[in-house]
């Protein structure tokens, strides 16, 4: 009968297994798990059936209940960001009468990596890289069904910074952008519930930071036309007396020359939430040493995030209100379009925005066929649906946002960046083999479907389909220390040909925000090279 059970066991495990291998309709992630434990990346983040040690924590802290004694784990990993783009004007490209866009032809340059310190803030360094430790530890007491731990881990990571060169092109959509999530501590407890079934649960206390530096330019038909009917009607840029007498359109001079191309204005916004917890829930179910399945419900919060604003206007748009504001019917025009009577150069305040972290769930299984080898699989989904959109509220009007009214954005308190996120389906591979007692080899593989729609993405957040590919291994140094060792390569393409995508090239008479490389087509590619190590003692 036992004989038979396992056959049974096996035969269902099989199955699973099959059906997980075969393409599904839908499979998506974004950043989560991307640097959180060497030992996962190596098995492409397939390990929800077979916890790694103290990376449970995050994984399934059912795991821990696995662990007997005490045990501490230091780990250090580096990565590097790299994003490059592309921008051409197809046939027949017109913005409002303007022909020669003057990023056309052009390519993103060199990107650098920097890491938010708590309680610092931004450093003023920039590397080609980063490097980040993490550190662990649990305590069991001889024959408790209880094992208690904590950790330290990155859970969410990404940074942008173009900041090195002041004429790069992508500077109109994130010259700066760095979203990371560092849990500080996560109090957890596993329980073992009998020989086979565990449970778990953890109490990530995370740092969120999320900050955007971007300049800023409008590409848009309406600014053409009135560029335009300016060149036409200010003779060099200076006025005449019919248009003192009309709308003030030359009121500003040369620096209120409207042109689509030129750059409007800088914005940079700097948030923080110190204090953001959540709770990770897991189960381990493990029949028999060649089979387990494992769940974990990672859960969301909708962090609130609180910081800083800084809005730098050029002359341009200053010098046009301005200008608008010297004719005698200009500010009859501009009350009726509700523009503002002026912009300073810098506006700055404070601004709070609810951004989600969303909820994952993950659910995995475990094959181990024969002593030597073992393959693990797993499916996982995340609610980055709830990106739909991003809020700012500041603290005060803006008074660039003032000129948007004209576009439909009725308060300039409050800025709506449209995102439109989905939420579906990841999986995961994830292959062990153990030649020697003391040695084992990894290899892992996901394809990270992007939660971004082809039609979404942009370059705040240039993250396409992407493919991820791991080697690793762990050796054993005594029967209670280990090292493990990982190398990871991820790389994505996109092409977004000229107004298909109204989060970064749309031409449409009312699109004016965001859509920094309207009638553009851009193409461009996002590559992550990781590197990281572990060290574990059981004592």
């Amino acid at each position: 009968m036992a004989r038979a059970s396992t056959r049974t066991r096996l035969a269902a495990l099989s199955a699973a297994a099959a059906w997980a291998a075969c393409p599904q309709p839908a499979r998506a992630a974004l950043t989560e798990n991307l640097t959180t434990s060497v030992t996962a990346m190596a098995l492409g983040n397939a390990v929800t059936a077979d916890p790694p040690g103290l990376d449970s924590i995050h994984f399934n802290p059912a795991g821990l209940a696995r662990m007997t004694g005490d045990s501490e784990s230091f780990s250090v990993f580096g990565a590097s960001i790299r994003s490059n783009a592309h921008f051409s004007a197809p046939e027949g490209f017109d913005i409002g009468g303007w022909t020669e866009d003057p990023v056309n032809g052009t390519s993103t340059g060199k990107l650098r990596q920097a890491m938010y310190v708590p309680i610092y803030g931004m450093p003023g360094w920039r590397l080609p890289g980063v490097v980040i430790p993490g550190l662990a530890m649990s305590f069991n007491k001889k024959g408790s069904p209880f094992t208690f731990g904590t950790g330290s881990y990155m859970a969410q990571a990404m940074s942008i910074d173009r900041t090195t060169d002041v004429n790069d092109p992508a500077r109109f959509q994130g010259r700066q952008l760095q979203l990371q999530r560092l849990v500080y501590a996560a109090p957890s407890v596993g329980y073992k519930y009998s020989d086979t079934l565990r449970f778990g649960v953890s109490v990530p206390i995370a740092h969120a930071a999320f900050v955007i530096d971007t300049d800023m330019r409008f590409p848009n038909t309406l600014l053409g036309i009135v560029g335009k009917l300016q060149q036409g009607w200010c003779p060099d840029g200076g006025g005449n007396i019919l248009d003192t007498l009309g709308f003030g359109l030359c009121g500003g001079g040369k620096d209120g020359m409207i042109s689509p191309f030129k750059k409007a204005a800088n914005m940079r916004l700097e948030m923080t939430a110190p204090f953001d917890p959540t709770i990770n829930l897991g189960v381990l179910w493990e029949p028999d040493p060649r089979f387990a399945l494992g769940a974990v419900y990672q859960g969301g919060s909708q962090t609130q995030y609180s910081g800083t604003y800084q809005f730098t206007a050029e002359p341009m748009l200053r010098s046009f209100i301005n200008g608008l504001n010297s004719g005698l019917l200009g500010p009859i025009a501009g009350a009726v379009l509700g523009f503002p009577t002026s912009i300073p150069a810098v506006q700055k305040g404070n601004l709070t925005a609810t951004i989600p972290f969303p909820t994952h769930i993950q659910v995995g299984v475990k094959l181990k066929p024969i002593k030597y080898v073992q393959l693990n699989v797993d499916a996982s989904y995340a609610r980055w649906n709830q990106w739909n959109s991003l809020t700012f509220q500041f603290d005060q009007s803006i008074k660039l946002l003032e000129i948007a009214r004209l576009y439909g954005v009725p308060d300039s308190s409050k800025l709506t960046i449209p995102r439109d996120y989905k939420s579906v389906v990841n999986f995961g591979y994830g292959l062990q083999l153990f030649p020697t007692e003391k040695l084992t080899l990894r290899f892992g593989f996901e394809p990270r479907k992007s939660s971004i729609p082809a039609d979404k993405i942009d370059l705040i957040a240039p993250l396409p389909d992407t493919k991820l590919y791991s080697l690793g291994l762990n050796y054993k140094l005594t029967p209670n220390s280990d090292i493990s060792l990982t190398g990871s390569y991820m790389v994505g393409h996109f092409n977004v040909p000229a107004n298909t995508d109204c989060n970064i090239n749309c031409n449409n008479f009312l699109n004016v925000i965001y859509n920094p490389y309207a009638g553009l087509d851009v193409g461009g590619d996002f590559r992550v090279r990781y590197f990281g190590m572990n060290y574990s003692r059981r004592f």
